[in-house]
């Protein structure tokens, strides 16, 4: 059954027509979402383990958002309790010397999960058509040849055994402008704001056009992207919870046969 959050492949993405406040009536301290929140987070802590035991394929969450759209906060409180040896969590900030010198995807392609693994990128290979192309660091016909390119780098990784869950983190202006307040105001929190994140703020309207056109052209059939609405932080955790639950549950991984018949083995 397709979620009610996933953008079918094929269909043109509007955000305006997704609200960032939905809640499915439900309210923060409701028992509802405290037992959906926990069933889900237990059930991720049961699959993790068998996916880490088998060992043959790999769980990547691609992450995405505007400033301040909740992306640390989301990793912080849904991979919590989980075994860090089996999760793996990369940021993808502006590239080095290095990075620049090769195509865009090999700083990407190094920090896929190895199978068994959790991982998560907080930004993506998505920067490159998203930061890149509102602010002009390439020409457009050099940005506008990476959805292909991202669609076929995705479906290999789909083939080798790595399943992707891409969330787009949904919230609107005002919501961003009462986050990015809330860090000025708060001294504990200065490390997270920069004056930067004004400058990208005036470009608001330009980072959602490049966000609907990467929503559209990149959901496929073997990577969809879901769009999550973000505004409420406890309700963005609850769903993304579940998706990562849904996710694995799908992929069903199993704990492998041991190696030799211990039916007879006695410990003395």
């Amino acid at each position: 059954m397709q979620h009610p959050t996933m953008v079918e492949p094929g269909t043109e993405v509007r955000l305006s027509d997704h609200d960032p406040d939905f809640r499915e009536d439900l309210k923060k301290k409701s028992s509802e979402v405290k037992k959906r929140r926990n069933a889900a987070l237990d059930r991720i802590y049961e699959l993790q383990e068998r996916l880490w035991a088998e060992g043959t394929r790999a769980l990547l969450i691609v992450l995405q958002a505007m400033d301040a759209g909740g992306k640390d906060g989301t990793i912080r409180h849904v991979m919590r309790g989980l075994n860090p040896q089996g999760v793996c969590v990369a940021g993808f900030k502006q590239p080095t010397p290095e990075e620049l010198a090769h195509d865009f995807l090999w700083r990407v392609h190094q920090r896929v999960p190895r199978h068994g693994q959790i991982g998560v990128f907080n930004r993506s290979h998505y920067e490159d058509v998203l930061v890149v192309r509102v602010k002009n660091l390439v020409p457009e016909a050099v940005w506008r040849r990476r959805y292909d390119q991202i669609n076929e780098f995705e479906e290999l990784l789909t083939e080798s055994g790595t399943r992707l869950l891409k969330l787009y983190l949904h919230i609107s202006k005002d919501e961003q402008k009462e986050r990015l307040q809330a860090r000025l105001d708060n001294p504990d929190k200065h490390w997270k704001f920069s004056v930067g994140d004004l400058a990208e703020r005036d470009r608001w309207d330009q980072y959602q056009a490049a966000y609907e056109e990467a929503l559209t052209r990149c959901s496929t059939e073997h990577a969809p992207w879901h769009i999550i609405p973000a505004n409420r932080k406890w309700y963005r955790n609850m769903v993304v919870a579940e998706l990562v639950r849904d996710t694995l549950e799908d992929m069903a991984p199993q704990f492998p046969e041991p190696e030799e018949d211990l039916s007879g083995v006695v410990i003395e």
